[in-house]
């Protein structure tokens, strides 16, 4: 099926094609009779057309299009407010947005970025799988970059924007402090890769320091892999002792599982014995374990939204780029029923 052209138009309406042409794009105002403007936008509607953007790029020098390049996003539970929250910026200022996900395969990213180039795109959004240290793909320096979900190797050459991770741990460690908890565990992950670790480590010490209490290290329990599994099994010790914790903050809803399920084994109940908070508010775990974690945001939507923004501005400025901005996005804490005072 070919699309509507303005001729197919101009020869429904029976006027000239630089008639239709000067109405569809808002500028017939005074030089095509209004009767005939009216007609020619109804059967533009009727004929269902849409404007070549291609050849309008051509023209005007603009594709109006930003690209996506991620690197396994959006195969997680996390892409779809992401991607949203660009898209939505995207079509406000009536741009496109298109996505190629080289799926963690790192021979794919620079013939993704060849196809997102040769589209002409204005700006590229880069975005790695979870929150790290970005080496930027090889494109134009004329080209704006911003990094969603990280941080580029040199951070003065690119805007980026991550989430609050030690703001989000001390709000999660502090909701225990306030619930009337003084030995608080901390369930992390032993694997260097993740910035976050000590990043949220960071936060949940400066929360006890906050409240008073001293960090105990012999809390600060490791979980080899990013499963439940692992967590269940560095959980049963530290819950096992006579001076067990009453509350443990986790690095992920994923080790919050396994801490659920390590609590089990020893008969200890939740919240009743022992208070949990989670990191990521994963849905397909926070709603399901019972009782509902709770846990802090990753607030993906709102750095989806401001990565696209950025960029889009980016690409409009005239003259010398300004300097390069970095945001951390506020994680905010989800209540639900893990976090209880503890037992006298």
């Amino acid at each position: 099926m070919s699309l509507v052209t303005l001729r197919d138009i101009a020869k429904e309406v029976g006027v000239s094609i630089s008639a239709v042409s000067l109405v569809l794009n808002d500028r017939g105002d005074g030089r095509v009779n209004a009767e005939a403007a009216a007609r020619i936008r109804a059967v533009a509607e009727e004929l269902g057309y849409v404007p070549n953007l291609l050849a309008r790029g051509l023209k005007t020098k603009q594709s109006l299009t930003i690209g996506l390049l991620s690197d396994g996003v959006a195969s997680t539970a996390f892409a779809g407010p992401m991607i949203a929250g660009a898209q939505t910026v995207a079509a406000e200022f009536g741009y496109l947005l298109m996505l190629i996900d080289t799926v963690g395969m790192s021979g794919l990213e620079a013939p993704a970025v060849k196809a997102l180039l040769q589209r002409n795109i204005e700006g590229l959004i880069v975005a790695p799988d979870y929150h790290a240290i970005v080496e930027l793909p090889r494109v134009p320096r004329s080209l704006p970059i911003v990094v969603l979900d990280g941080r580029p190797e040199d951070a003065s050459i690119s805007d980026w924007v991550v989430p609050d991770e030690t703001g989000g741990a001390f709000t999660a460690t502090r909701h225990l402090t306030e619930a009337g908890h003084r030995r608080i565990a901390m369930c992390n992950l032993d694997d260097k890769r993740y910035i976050a670790t000590a990043l949220r480590r960071r936060g949940y010490e400066e929360a006890l320091r906050t409240a008073g209490i001293v960090p105990d290290p012999s809390l600060h329990v490791l979980a080899k892999e990013l499963t439940a599994a692992a967590a269940r099994e560095a959980a049963r010790d530290v819950l096992s002792r006579p001076d067990r914790p009453t509350a443990v903050f986790c690095f992920s809803d994923r080790l919050a599982f396994g801490v659920y399920q390590a609590a089990a084994q020893l008969g200890l109940r939740i919240p009743e014995d022992l208070s949990i908070v989670g990191f990521d508010n994963h849905a397909f775990v926070a709603e399901s374990l019972l009782p509902g974690l709770t846990t802090v945001q990753l607030p993906h939507h709102d750095m989806g939204v401001w990565a696209a923004r950025r960029l889009i501005e980016r690409s409009q400025e005239s003259g010398e780029p300004g300097p390069v901005v970095s945001q951390l996005t506020h994680c905010p804490l989800v209540q639900r029923a893990s976090v209880g005072p503890p037992r006298t």
